[in-house]
């Protein structure tokens, strides 16, 4: 036996065990728990393991899980997208200015909700748009091209509500019938965030949607001389962030009952840290939505813990930024030879 064949049968051979333990999702999870229990231990009372905590956890995750899923999604093709965070603030207002205009034109509670989800969603959909013309149709990088489109999104949202006036005055059943709404321990939002997420890990181990998507991300050259239409396929990944992104505005809605216009500043930073140290690679090719699912749920305890037990919030934005060089730093040392 060839010494190929000896190590291909030794990975075949591996117990469930050994695989799960060599996954960087198991891993992250262990520390989202040991985190878990440290704060419980630190925090008064051991409020961090209350339920109403717990549920306060889950809705704050709900929408970094969102924008990170979409991030995933398009790190798994090899490009960046700097623009979430403005994107949900854009969105959420463009909803919250659509519900407050059917509240004043009398329509019903269902329809002005509708109305609101529709206008997040398709204004998501347009920031995603405008950057996959920019990235895969222009040509501009990813980095670059996301950046200068959150500036504009940041800029128009502001302009939209009187230089950064929060909207409020849309129905309240908004907050309590979904919003706030719980099944059980869990919140409404988180569970259809949730079935996000099965859904697109079913899509990239079970899809040719999938499959194109990592073959983008590991060799651009190399899909598109096998046919793939790189191109249009990077655009549809640019609008499903979007569309991502603009759900995320309409929960952030549901959730405060008003825009938070200053709420997103670090919505980027820390998706990218979630994406990233979940497993899914900087420089495509590589997509873990297991471990996205569980780099939120650690930046989410890192920076509710870190609030329960007092640490100023500059102190805070050291920590995500330390959690997110020490990702990029495992990635780098873990990530084998690029493919060109």
């Amino acid at each position: 036996m060839s010494a190929s064949a000896a190590i291909d049968t030794r990975a075949r051979t591996k117990t469930p065990l050994q695989r799960l333990m060599a996954s960087r999702a198991t891993w992250i999870f262990l520390l989202d728990v040991v985190l878990v229990i440290l704060f419980t231990v630190l925090s008064r009372d051991g409020v961090f393991l209350s339920t109403l905590n717990l549920k306060s956890l889950l809705l704050s995750g709900t929408q970094g899980l969102l924008l990170a899923l979409g991030l995933a999604m398009l790190l798994g093709a090899g490009k960046f997208d700097l623009s979430l965070g403005a994107n949900l603030v854009l969105s959420s207002v463009l909803g919250a200015l659509a519900m407050v205009w059917a509240v004043g034109a009398g329509f019903g509670v269902g329809a002005t909700i509708a109305l609101g989800l529709a206008a997040c969603l398709l204004g998501g959909m347009a920031v995603g748009v405008v950057n996959g013309i920019l990235v895969a149709h222009v040509g501009i990088n990813s980095l670059i091209a996301t950046l200068g489109v959150l500036g504009v999104g940041t800029g128009v949202a502001l302009v939209l509500t009187g230089n950064g006036q929060d909207v409020t005055g849309f129905p309240v059943e908004l907050q309590s019938g979904f919003g706030l709404k719980t099944f059980g321990p869990f919140p409404a939002p988180f569970l259809v965030a949730l079935v996000i997420a099965v859904i697109l890990w079913v899509v990239i181990r079970s899809t040719a949607y999938g499959r194109h998507t990592l073959a983008i991300g590991s060799s651009p050259l190399a899909a598109q001389r096998v046919g793939l239409q790189v191109n249009r396929h990077v655009f549809s990944l640019f609008v499903l962030g979007g569309a991502l992104a603009g759900f995320a505005g309409f929960v952030d809605l549901a959730h405060y009952q008003s825009t938070v216009l200053s709420g997103h500043s670090n919505d980027a930073l820390q998706a990218v840290a979630a994406v990233v140290i979940g497993g899914t690679a900087l420089e495509g090719g590589r997509v873990s939505i297991i471990g996205t699912i569980w780099g939120v749920a650690l930046a989410v305890i890192l920076q509710n813990g870190l609030v329960i037990i007092g640490v100023a919030s500059s102190y805070q934005l050291m920590a995500v930024g330390a959690v997110l060089i020490l990702a990029v730093g495992l990635d780098r040392l873990t990530a084998g030879p690029r493919k060109t």
